[in-house]
């Protein structure tokens, strides 16, 4: 299983990319959001990805983040979400985006990706919804890949940052491990900081527990 790419980014087309790594070329497929923030050609990049091997094919797909190749993983899961509707999702919603939907229930929200109908949409909520919580807390734990350091000279430089998580995206984890410990459980606080984190992005942890406590039990 091939994990995680590093190398010089060679081309892009409309919805790959090609990376070399030390003279081997690797195409990579990626959402919109994530092509948008790659660095240019000839630039160090990093991406997780995720292979799929079927009789036909194998291809590779490239995550920014650890948080959103698990939300990949997770809606190639659901009935009738491939690998390309995945992308689409998340490059219309991104993690935090997705994660703040589905915690709160937004179906709507998810059915703006292209491709996808209000069932699907409907679908991709219920399933995942128990989901929310931990991939939220994964968000928190690191933004995004640095470069290899064991790269040849010309692409020794770390990759830019390429989908970066929101800023406050640490403090998201450490408000749903607060209200764990305070006896809510995961789906419920979940979405009282998704709701609390949309509300105020860059609110510190502590912000985003007052909030969350107060949808939770309103006076």
């Amino acid at each position: 299983m091939i994990g995680r790419i590093s190398g010089r980014l060679d081309y892009r087309a409309e919805d790959h990319v090609l990376i070399d790594v030390r003279g081997v070329g690797y195409i990579v497929y990626c959402s919109d959001r994530t092509l948008a923030r790659l660095p240019g050609p000839g630039e160090a990049v990093s991406l997780y990805t995720d292979l799929v091997v079927r009789e036909d094919l194998m291809q590779l797909f490239g995550f920014p983040t650890l948080a959103e190749k698990e939300w990949h993983r997770l809606l190639t899961g659901v009935q009738g979400v491939g690998a390309k509707v995945s992308l689409a999702i998340l490059g219309t919603l991104g993690a935090d985006g997705l994660s703040r939907a589905i915690a709160l229930g937004d179906w709507a929200s998810v059915k703006r990706a292209k491709g996808v109908g209000p069932k699907t949409a409907q679908r991709v909520v219920l399933d995942l919804k128990d989901k929310a919580p931990s991939v939220m807390a994964m968000s928190g734990k690191a933004a995004s890949l640095p470069g290899d350091p064991d790269l040849p000279d010309e692409v020794t430089e770390p990759a830019s940052p390429t989908l970066a998580e929101p800023d406050n995206a640490s403090a998201q984890a450490e408000a749903l491990s607060a209200l764990g410990n305070l006896g809510y459980g995961p789906s419920e606080a979940a979405a009282a900081v998704a709701e609390a984190s949309g509300a105020d992005p860059k609110a510190d942890t502590g912000a985003l527990i007052r909030a969350a406590l107060k949808l939770l039990a309103p006076s």
